[in-house]
């Protein structure tokens, strides 16, 4: 697990080490144990590396890594098949000088190319350049769980693990994108391929990018998608074995490497599975790691210290409490983009805690994405079924909510007037109204003369409509599957992961986003993973059923929440007020005054929880000072 960054002239300026070595501190969160260089021949091509060492430790597994005298490649992630291909490519002759999955990558791109990516098995972002056909080859894994940012101007490419490495380079002038704030304040994210910074942009999960140099022309395309189409009919017991087969298979894979090994346990289904199954192949206690909060609707620990007594780990645990906020104009930074899910602080502290114990930890992110395991998709069934039973609900939904809000404002009112207001929408819009931080309605009143015109030209819609046109025909809950695997979770949960992992130099790896899990997960049938409206992954729970205590499968669905909400109306009230709405902030014309002040009384004074709105106002603002207001 490490960092990269590259970088190719068109011009007449040379690639000077100094270029690379900026890059590279920029990013030496990520890798604390070696760096390195490489400069072509003809000082058109750059490439730097930061290594958090994880397997050969060896100086053997440096980088950049070179191979046959003509590729060179930076790479990040992990491979976790690679001994069974390295076997097989000896066999067609192939020799390697290290114990490295970074040298079977290399191995594999000079037998097939771009065909190498299928042969993966792993997260994974790297670079590849062809000096002989003077060729760069960057290449991104198929969910997502390893960054590749990039800057394409007229006489350079500039790529690197995070943004913060090419803001070092004088080519690119730091421009806020206008765009990408007015969908982050839809989705909490910044949906790929945009990032907060006018020009520079993410390689989407599942992508390929290719650049040749002399002809000074980029193309990227996509190698894979996940398939929801090809149903399989089996028995449920047939199913429960084949689900843990293969997430014990996953998890066991996972399980390779030549330093310290743990796991985060919330207390949740799937990061309790994993640990369950960790435990299956430990000869030790597996240590795990949990974080709590003081406000008892929150706090998840007595699940997690069950699962950890039920299985004998070596548990740690931490309390994240108001004043830990401190840590928030930091974490911005880190986060680079802006970033609204609060979530990001508990992670960041968890992953602090891990590191301390090991280097590596395994997460049970993607449970909820294979199996149907949030709210949403109950609603999306419903509206479905809803539609086409009762086509008079544009006349007696609405008005009956409207009028049920007026008389009891509270956020299950408030859900219900969105859900009626939406059922004769297009599909796309209805589902962002389920799932959006601010509708329409609200940016409308919130939105200042720089935010303004975006209302009527661009909605966050048409991103969402993009990957629901992907799978025409597909069960409702099939569709918000696929719609959430190729925008919530790479944009927003595996962000949230990476970032806060890599900034303490600590691994996360992911059973539930091995690729062919995700494969057997969208064979099931959608009745499977959603019984009804609200069971939620049925028959995961009935995999684990003899596996997992009854209390942590059946209670109800908590999510890594925070308590904001009671934290902004208590210890964070002033703080919130004196960042958004600061003169500094005011002057930059994006937002309303008299709205702001509207959702804090609001928030104050009703049971509406706005929380998640203000959260993204603050860390809005805390990213604008980072990232723009320090560059005057």
């Amino acid at each position: 697990m490490c960092g990269i960054t590259g970088k190719v002239s068109f011009g007449s300026s040379d690639i000077t080490t100094a270029d690379i070595d900026r890059m590279n501190k920029a990013v030496a969160h990520r890798g604390p144990d070696d760096a390195g260089m490489y400069i072509s021949p003809d000082h058109r091509v750059g490439l730097g590396h930061r290594r958090l060492a994880i397997l050969d430790l060896t100086s053997a597994g440096r980088q950049p890594m070179r191979y046959r005298d003509r590729y060179v490649i930076v790479f990040n992630g992990e491979i976790y098949n690679f001994q069974q291909k390295r076997e097989e490519l000896e066999k067609e002759g192939y020799r390697f000088k290290s114990h490295t999955d970074t040298e079977v990558i290399l191995a594999l791109y000079d037998k097939y190319k771009e065909g190498c990516l299928r042969h993966l098995r792993g997260m994974f972002a790297f670079a590849i350049y062809d000096e002989q056909k003077q060729t760069l080859f960057c290449a991104r894994d198929r969910v997502g769980k390893k960054p590749f940012k990039y800057y394409w101007g007229n006489d350079v490419f500039v790529f690197a693990s995070e943004l913060k490495a090419i803001l070092t380079q004088s080519e690119y002038q730091r421009e806020p994108d206008y765009l990408a704030i007015h969908h982050y304040l839809s989705l909490q994210y910044v949906p790929a391929p945009l990032t907060g910074f006018k020009d520079i942009r993410k390689l989407k999960p599942g992508h390929f990018l290719q650049l040749d140099i002399k002809k000074q022309k980029l193309t990227v395309n996509r190698y894979w998608q996940l398939d929801f189409r090809h149903k399989q009919t089996k028995a449920a017991a047939d199913w429960k074995k084949e689900i843990i087969d293969k997430l014990d298979e996953a998890t066991q894979l996972r399980l390779i490497a030549d330093v310290p090994l743990g796991a985060f346990l919330s207390g949740g289904i799937d990061s309790s599975a994993v640990v369950a199954l960790m435990s299956r192949h430990s000869a030790k206690p597996v240590k795990t790691f949990s974080i709590g909060f003081e406000e008892a609707g929150y706090n998840e620990l007595p699940f997690a210290r069950m699962v950890a007594k039920k299985f004998k780990t070596d548990h740690t645990e931490f309390i994240v409490r108001p004043e830990t906020i401190d840590i928030l104009p930091e974490l911005v930074g880190l986060y680079e983009e802006p970033y609204a899910d609060s979530s990001a602080l508990p992670t960041y502290y968890l992953s602090k805690l891990t590191r301390q114990h090991v280097t590596v930890a395994l997460n049970g992110d993607g449970g909820d994405e294979n199996f149907a395991g949030y709210p949403w998709y109950g609603v999306q069934k419903f509206t479905d079924w809803y539609q086409k039973l009762l086509p008079l609900h544009k006349l007696t939904a609405a008005p009956a909510t409207r009028v049920i809000s007026r008389l009891y404002p509270n956020t299950f009112t408030d859900r219900m007037l969105r859900f009626a207001h939406t059922l004769d929408q297009p599909t796309a819009a209805r589902y962002l109204n389920y799932i959006c931080y601010f509708t329409d309605v609200q940016k409308s009143d919130l939105y200042g003369p720089q935010l303004r015109h975006f209302l009527k030209e661009v909605s966050s819609a048409e991103i969402l409509a993009e990957h629901f046109a992907a799978v025409p025909d597909a069960h409702p809950v099939d569709e918000a599957q696929y719609v959430d695997i190729n925008t919530y979770l790479p944009d927003d949960l595996l962000v949230k992961v990476d970032i806060a992992t890599m900034a303490v130099a600590l691994e996360g790896r992911s059973p539930f986003l091995d690729h062919e899990f995700l494969e057997l997960s969208a064979s099931i049938p959608a009745n499977l993973k959603l019984r009804g409206l609200n069971t939620k992954k049925y028959i995961l729970k009935q995999a684990l059923h003899d596996i997992l205590p009854d209390e942590v499968l059946y209670r109800p669905k908590k999510g890594f929440g925070v308590p904001i909400g009671t934290w902004f109306r208590s210890d964070l009230k002033n703080y919130l007020r004196s960042v958004v709405l600061s003169p500094r902030s005011l002057s930059r014309g994006l937002f309303e005054e008299e709205a702001i002040q509207r959702l804090i009384a609001t928030h104050n004074t009703t049971t509406i929880n706005h929380a998640p709105r203000l959260w993204a106002l603050l860390t809005l603002e805390l990213w604008w000072r980072r990232y723009f207001d320090s560059q005057k």
